[in-house]
């Protein structure tokens, strides 16, 4: 059974519409603070696809007004499944921004934990992009989309995690953290046992967790503004950690 949802999300950005707008209307941009690899088209019928961890989901614009408004609409599946997004721009005074995002369209059966795991996941990925705007805007990153099913339960995880970052699983925004590679970051975002937001001066990233009802997937979504390819050694780190 199907069920139509809508989830709208907002925040205020300390930077210009023109730069919001590269920063979610051009593939680069949005893979500066989004997952995988995104690519946008220019214009209203342009392609707006999603890649990560080898599949593609395809979308097609629906709206593109610079500098203001941007919509995308996925083709709906044999059971009118889609997914519909919506970014509105509102420059403010003093060079700041406000985004508001609207999420609509069709779920299925699990109609339910999908939303929640929306809910849950759109705050970290905003706040990525508060981040990107204020230390690496402008700066095209290589990216790291990795994730481990089963990884175990939200405790044992988050133990994990921390435990590799030097912090406790009491982490807090603000914290300051030390990367597997040695890198001195602090954390920008602490919403555990769903998920955990590192800065550090070359880069970004994202520890998720899916929740058990969504198969105790750790997502990983870095990005790294200075030219350094972290795939093989997050990869690495997940095999390590998680059996």
């Amino acid at each position: 059974m199907t069920h139509p949802f809508e989830l709208n999300q907002e925040i205020e950005l300390n930077a210009t519409p023109e730069q919001v707008w590269q920063a979610i209307a051009t593939g680069p941009g949005v893979d500066s603070w989004f997952m995988g690899h995104t690519e946008l088209g220019t214009a209203p019928g342009g392609p707006a696809g999603l890649t990560m961890f080898g599949q593609t989901e395809e979308a097609t614009i629906t709206a593109y007004e610079p500098g203001t408004r941007l919509a995308t609409r996925s083709v709906a599946g044999p059971d009118g499944q889609f997914m519909a997004m919506e970014y509105l721009i509102e420059g403010r005074g003093g060079g700041s921004t406000v985004l508001r995002l609207v999420q609509s369209g069709v779920l299925g059966d699990d109609w339910e934990s999908e939303f929640e795991a929306m809910q849950a996941g759109w705050p970290i990925y905003l706040e990525t992009l508060k981040q990107y705007l204020a230390h690496f805007t402008g700066r095209a990153p290589l990216v790291t989309t990795a994730v481990r099913p089963g990884a175990g339960g939200p405790d044992s995880i988050w133990k994990t995690v921390t435990e590799s970052l030097g912090v406790s699983p009491e982490v807090a925004e603000g914290d300051q953290v030390r990367l597997p590679d040695g890198s001195a970051g602090v954390v920008f975002y602490a919403n555990l046992p769903v998920n955990l937001g590192v800065r550090t001066d070359e880069g970004l990233y994202r520890f998720i967790h899916s929740g058990t009802h969504r198969g105790d997937a750790l997502v990983l979504g870095h990005q790294n503004f200075a030219g350094r390819d972290e795939q093989a050694a997050w990869d690495a780190w997940l095999a390590e950690n998680f059996n």
